[in-house]
């Protein structure tokens, strides 16, 4: 079988998969339009999000099997074309749900504290103590929206501060021991922070927005580690003005290229943010950790030689 990759990983796919008998061939700089017209070479395509795997994609991917996502979110693939085409779909969330879940505890611990805050201020020389009284985390109520591989894992690590936890997913029956499964108004009732666990889809396309955070009865912290376009960044901004939000951890942004490498655009929501002490803003980095890129390389090995391997 004949692999294209797309992206540059963790070097133990291509070792693994050679090891394997695969015939492996990297492509990390041709364009779009380059890399259709050669497409129908291959059975295997491995990616992360540089090219979208479009309709147009897809129809010349004649001879392809399957497509590997090293990562989480599969939005830059058609996915109904791929799926009426027969097309095999992998991704491997298993890999860096640790990595997201430690994430979005640390912004949180990170803003509840004011650690960054107060850190920058003594290296300045300013001591200030009531100024930079912390908020804990022991008895709140997390709210988590989305309760797969990521929601579990930081479902587990809430529970370990002695938070009750709580989620809302459209799959029935996903309690466990970490986290109770409610209706999303009975989260919007009790949450004290809610954490997005989302893919992008027309129907999460803003799910938070100037309505949802008006349902939202307390004051809350906000956390998304999942896709920018899942908050409204105009209804973020005007709540952490008012107080409705009383913090904002965000990994994502509404304004990130599609490839997640870069913002595509600045305006007055987005200076606010980055200059806010009520908002802590990482580049796409949740998911990004020395042990995640290991593991998500592997899952994705896993994955295609359990399936593929002669």
């Amino acid at each position: 079988m004949k692999i294209l990759l797309l992206d540059k990983n963790h070097p133990l796919i291509t070792e693994q998969l050679l090891a394997k008998n695969f015939i492996l061939e990297e492509d990390f700089t041709s364009s779009y339009d380059e890399v259709c017209r050669k497409i129908q070479n291959y059975e295997g395509v491995i990616i992360r999000s540089r090219i979208p795997l479009d309709k147009n994609f897809l129809e010349n991917a004649k001879n392809l099997k399957f497509i590997a996502r090293v990562g989480a979110g599969m939005e830059n693939i058609d996915i109904p074309v791929a799926e009426k085409l027969g097309i095999q779909l992998i991704s491997s969330p298993e890999g860096n749900r640790d990595s997201v879940a430690e994430h979005a505890v640390g912004m949180l611990l990170i803003l509840m504290n004011r650690l960054f805050i107060a850190s920058q201020e003594v290296k300045k020389g300013i001591w200030l103590r009531e100024e930079n009284r912390g908020d804990e985390l022991l008895g709140k109520t997390v709210g988590l929206i989305g309760y797969g591989n990521m929601g579990k894992a930081t479902a587990k690590r809430f529970s370990g501060f002695g938070c009750t936890v709580i989620f809302h997913d459209l799959i029935p029956g996903l309690f466990d021991e970490y986290a109770t499964q409610v209706s999303l108004e009975e989260l919007k009732e009790n949450a004290d922070v809610i954490s997005l666990h989302i893919p992008i889809t027309p129907e999460t396309h803003y799910l938070v927005d100037a309505a949802f955070i008006s349902d939202m009865k307390k004051d809350f912290y906000l956390i998304n580690t999942a896709r920018g376009k899942n908050v409204e960044t105009r209804s973020l901004v005007n709540a952490l003005k008012s107080g409705k939000i009383k913090g904002a951890c965000l990994d994502v942004l509404e304004y990130e290229k599609s490839s997640f490498e870069n913002l595509e655009l600045e305006n007055d929501d987005l200076r606010y943010l980055l200059e806010s002490e009520k908002a802590i803003v990482t580049p796409h980095i949740a998911g990004w950790t020395v042990q995640s890129k290991i593991k998500l390389a592997q899952v994705i090995v896993d994955k295609i030689t359990a399936q593929f391997a002669s």
